[in-house]
């Protein structure tokens, strides 16, 4: 439409994206660090991860570091027609508090298998 006095012409509209409490915008992907436990990360598991739509189960392998990234296609931004991918980072995250029980285990399985994830940085 016109406004009174003026050609007709083009509107343009511009779109800001507030930030989002846990997913990180990348391109028309998304980012999210999950928080797994440690027995999730050692045991595996299924574990909820929320997406733009409805949660989806997301299977954690065995042995899963903090830090592994899994890949859910199709679950980003739609954009031009491309849907991006949702690109989840697990994070361990201990309990609160001291446990001493974990204590205990931590301290015999660290006697019995000593290993040191640092050695490659000299």
């Amino acid at each position: 439409d016109t406004a009174q006095g003026h050609p007709p012409g083009d509107l343009l509209i511009t779109i800001s994206i507030a930030p989002h409490p846990f997913f990180k915008i990348d391109g028309n992907d998304l980012r999210i660090d999950l928080p797994v436990t440690l027995y999730e990360a050692v045991l595996g598991g299924k574990v909820r991860v929320p997406t733009l739509g409805s949660a989806v189960e997301l299977s954690i392998p065995k042995n899963t570091s903090s830090g592994r990234t899994f890949r859910l296609k199709g679950k980003g931004l739609s954009k031009a027609g491309v849907t991006g991918d949702l690109y989840v980072t697990t994070r361990i995250i201990l309990p609160d508090g001291n446990d001493a029980e974990l204590e205990a285990l931590m301290q015999t399985w660290r006697e019995r298998n000593p290993y040191n994830p640092r050695s490659d940085l000299g």
